[in-house]
Formats: structure tokens, C-alpha cells, sequence
């Protein structure tokens, strides 16, 4: 069994770890996308079932950052609270575009494919600057926490298996 300290290290490497996954789960979810909306027959019920599984994956673990992971970065270190905040802010707009995403991948239309195409490139560059901005400030803080608590923020539901 690890202990405390054990454990939190590993949260702030499996912080990182998760970002990858859902980095990787993205540009599958893109291709899919691209593929289908490219003239690729019928909607494929493994895209709409991977689509919500990302966007599942992706809300949970902003929502167990938000409600766990920030309150006890910020009792312990009150210096990160402009920090926090924005990243906070950026879960507002991630959350954003996974709503619109959503609805449009439900009634995905090849004529639709420009607006499914900008709102994943939206969602992979706010992305991708919110993990990088996020690794960069809070990883370190992460794996030198000092209170513990269960790492559940950042566990992920059941994502298709990843494809090479």
C-alpha cells in the first residue's frame, strides 16, 4: 500500500498521464469525425458511443478538479488562486464546446461537417493550452501536497481502448 506521499506524487504523474489519454482519445475522436463527415457511410454508433465517452472523460475529471483537486491546492497554497481561477474559467468554456459538440453530434450531417470540424478544433487548442498551462503551474504543487485525499478527480470512465 502506498502512503501519503507516495500516493500524491503519483497524482501529480497521473495528472499528466490522464491529459495524454484524453489528448490521444481526441485526435481519435477527429480522425473518426473527419472520416465520417468526409462521406464515410452511416453515422457509426462506435462514434457517437466514443464521443460521449471523451466528453463523459473530460467533464468528470474537470468537474473532480474543480470540486477536490483546486480547494486543496488553494488551502495549501493560496498563491495558486489566480491560477485556479483561470483554470477554472477554461473548464467554463471546455464546457462550452463539449455542449455544442454534443448536439451537433447528434444530428451530425455530412453538410454540418465545417461546424463539427471547428468546434473539435476549438476544443483541441483550448485543450491543449489548458493541460499545458495546467501541468506547467500545478504538478509540482500536486505531488508536494501535504493533506491527503483519495484521488478519485481524475479517474476516468470506460474509454474504447486505444487504437495504434
Amino acid at each position: 500500500m502506498a502512503t501519503t506521499d507516495e500516493r500524491l506524487t503519483a497524482f501529480g504523474i497521473q495528472l499528466l498521464h490522464i491529459h495524454d489519454r484524453l489528448r490521444a482519445e481526441l485526435a481519435l475522436l477527429r480522425s473518426d469525425m473527419d472520416a465520417y463527415l468526409d462521406g464515410g457511410q452511416g453515422r457509426p454508433r462506435e462514434l457517437l458511443a466514443h464521443c460521449a465517452a471523451f466528453c463523459t472523460a473530460l467533464t468528470r475529471h474537470h468537474t473532480g478538479e474543480d470540486d477536490h483537486v483546486f480547494p486543496a491546492l488553494a488551502a495549501q497554497y493560496p498563491a495558486l488562486a489566480p491560477t485556479l481561477a483561470s483554470l477554472r474559467e477554461d473548464h467554463g468554456l471546455i464546457a462550452d464546446i463539449l455542449t455544442r459538440l454534443d448536439a451537433l453530434v447528434a444530428e451530425a450531417d455530412p453538410a454540418d461537417a465545417e461546424r463539427v470540424r471547428r468546434e473539435l478544433d476549438g476544443l483541441a487548442a483550448i485543450m491543449e493550452s489548458h493541460f499545458t498551462y495546467e501541468e506547467r503551474k500545478i504538478t509540482k504543487a500536486l505531488d508536494d501536497l501535504e493533506v491527503p485525499f483519495e484521488p478519485v478527480a481524475f479517474d476516468l470512465p470506460t474509454l474504447p481502448p486505444p487504437r495504434d
